[in-house]
């Protein structure tokens, strides 16, 4: 094969993704399956793999590509064949001109598409983690179960067992390369970087840096490379002054490099991995993927001549203390000015200002604050955000209830840990499988330093207690609205909200409650047959008994939930709430985001409409 078509296309191929949905993989087995050589009497009728693909739509690209190799006649074969096939936006993927070279040099086109199928039929129920199976094109596959997802190659497996008279279909999200194209095509990680094209800013750190020459020696190294956008975050007048300081800027480029070769496949929740800058990473494996401290990790495995590349999605720092700390407390502005800078913080800005507490934030401190985003201030009602902007002492209290004395750094977090804050009530914390928390609100961000405290970056805002020496004049009730004025709020729960008027179950959700609601989203609505949600409103009875199904009578947070499993619902039937690797579920439905609290009662947003049946006790 070509090895110029290639060398680009491993940056965007050979990621190692965690979002694909397949059945759970049995124990690790050594060698693939033993080929499933008799098939089915019924496939007899089925038509073979090619017309499958063709008949499916969505592989326009992969039967061109037989058309050219000439593999049409192959596959159209007894087999039985195991086909891993790439979609028309996997192939879409590839760089700008790698396909159309490919498509003029068919020994390197056959390669590329006999290392996507293996003789005999291996079904999704056969895959286990570190699985090989040889490929027709003489190399072999290997497969892993990353997050209890499998992959091949580092390619998602997005569809499986789609049956066809000559063997099986699984899907796949990239284009996969033999082995020994990848061994002859890479290079080492500052020429990958550069071929890539989409780490710039990186590759111009490393060369002022001076380290050019260390990260093409022998290694092995394991870099986490920030792409330019990630670079693009950090505000200009702390990229120049790095770019400046060589000694600085080494620092905290050598924070995102870990010696010897750590594969996705490699790494486990906790994980922490010292780094050549000194300072130890941290490694979390959620639901949605991997992070390292608090970068998710984009795109993995990309390996080179000297080591591997994983992409990650903001650059990373070591922390403020330490031999060769970079610390950005000593290139940062104040909490203030930082959350000016970052523009993310406008209303929370101009909340300081209405409440008069620049002046108090922009002292010696340290402080440290958390910090709601727009989009957190955006959840409260529009006029209880005007209302407070006009008391400046409810306003205050509010505010300073999101911030703490001291320097608190994620790393000081601990479940359960409790911290008095500036308004004099305390905030609490706990530690979940996918991220921490203060109160009930999400920490998505985490120890942003400045020169006087440190910012952690949370999804909603936070509430003192209604009663308490220093509580604020306003609350919880003033700034949540009530359940339906909540939704209302949000958006994206207008089928729900008018399902809950015509089952005449709006009035009964503002009133006093406490109800704990499980709230599908429209999208969850748009996810029933057609016909279904048009057929309900027409049948208020029926709509109101659905609708029953969803409310819990009493406030229950999540973790109360899962503590008693089952929750019965006002409709008469309990429903079932389990834990799912990192997921929360109740019933079928995952839970999107848990305990969102309102005037009276709780939200649990769920991605699924629940249809109580005669099965449910």
């Amino acid at each position: 094969m070509k090895p110029r078509y290639f060398v680009s296309s491993l940056l965007l191929v050979l990621a190692l993704g965690v979002a694909a949905c397949a059945p759970t993989a049995p124990s690790p087995a050594a060698e693939a399956p033993a080929p499933t050589t008799a098939p089915m009497a019924e496939e007899a009728a089925m038509p073979d793999i090619v017309d499958t693909a063709v008949a499916a739509g969505g592989f326009t690209t992969l039967v061109s590509a037989l058309e050219a190799a000439d593999l049409v006649g192959a596959l159209k074969g007894a087999g039985p064949f195991t086909v891993f096939a790439p979609t028309d936006e996997a192939f879409a993927a590839l760089p700008e001109g790698a396909l159309d070279g490919l498509l003029a040099d068919s020994k390197a086109l056959s390669d590329v598409l006999l290392f996507h199928v293996v003789p005999g039929k291996v079904m999704a129920a056969d895959v286990s983690d570190g699985l090989s199976a040889e490929t027709l094109q003489g190399t072999p596959v290997k497969f892993a179960i990353v997050n209890g997802k499998p992959t091949v190659n580092g390619a998602n497996i997005v569809s499986t067992d789609i049956e066809a008279a000559n063997g099986v279909i699984h899907v796949i999200d990239a284009v996969i390369l033999p082995q020994a194209e990848e061994a002859a095509a890479a290079k080492d990680i500052v020429d990958t970087a550069i071929e890539a094209g989409s780490f710039n800013t990186l590759v111009a750190a490393v060369q002022a840096a001076g380290l050019v020459d260390a990260l093409k020696g022998e290694g092995p190294f394991t870099v986490f490379a920030p792409t330019d956008e990630a670079f693009a975050q950090v505000p200009a007048e702390t990229l120049e002054a790095l770019l400046a300081d060589p000694e600085a800027l080494g620092q905290v480029l050598l924070y995102h490099v870990v010696p010897g070769k750590v594969m996705a496949g490699d790494l486990s929740d906790g994980l922490s991995a010292e780094t050549l800058q000194g300072a130890p990473v941290a490694f979390s494996l959620m639901a949605d993927g991997a992070k390292v401290n608090d970068a998710n990790i984009v795109a993995t495995d990309i390996e080179t001549s000297n080591g591997v590349i994983h992409v990650i999605d903001s650059v990373i720092l070591p922390p403020a203390e330490g031999e060769g700390a970079a610390g950005a407390a000593a290139m940062g502005k104040d909490i203030v000015d930082t959350a000016i800078e970052a523009g993310s913080f406008t209303t929370l800005v101009a909340a300081v200002q209405a409440a008069g507490l620049v002046d108090a934030l922009k002292g010696e401190g340290p402080f440290t604050v958390f910090a709601p985003t727009d989009e957190a201030f955006a959840q409260v009602p529009a006029a209880t955000l005007e209302g407070l902007l006009a008391d400046p002492e409810a306003l205050a209290q509010v505010l300073l209830y999101h911030v703490v004395p001291g320097k608190v750094m994620a790393g000081d977090l601990s479940d359960g840990l409790s911290a008095e804050t500036l308004q004099g009530a305390p905030v609490a914390f706990s530690l979940m499988a996918d991220g921490a928390k203060v109160n009930d609100a999400n920490i998505v961000a985490t120890d942003i330093e400045t020169s006087n405290g440190v910012i952690h970056v949370i999804d909603s805002v936070i509430l003192p207690p209604a009663e308490g020496e220093g509580a604020a004049p306003a609350p919880a009730a003033a700034v949540a609205g009530n359940i339906v004025d909540t939704a209302a709020a949000a958006g994206g729960f207008t089928t729900l909200l008018a399902a809950a008027e015509a089952a005449g179950l709006a009035d009964t959700l503002k009133g006093p409650g406490p109800f704990t609601i499980f709230a599908p989203t429209d999208d969850a609505f748009a996810k029933l047959p057609a016909g279904t949600v048009e057929g309900l409103l027409a049948e208020p009875e029926k709509l109101r008994d659905i609708l029953l199904f969803h409310v819990v009578s009493g406030e229950l947070t999540s973790q109360d939930l899962i503590r008693q499993h089952r929750a019965m619902s006002l409709q008469g039937r309990s429903l079932t709430v389990n834990r799912t690797g990192q997921n929360v579920m109740v019933n079928k439905a995952n839970v999107l985001t848990p305990d969102i609290e309102t005037s009276n009662g709780i939200i649990h947003v769920i991605d699924t409409v629940l249809i109580p049946t005669t099965g449910s006790n």
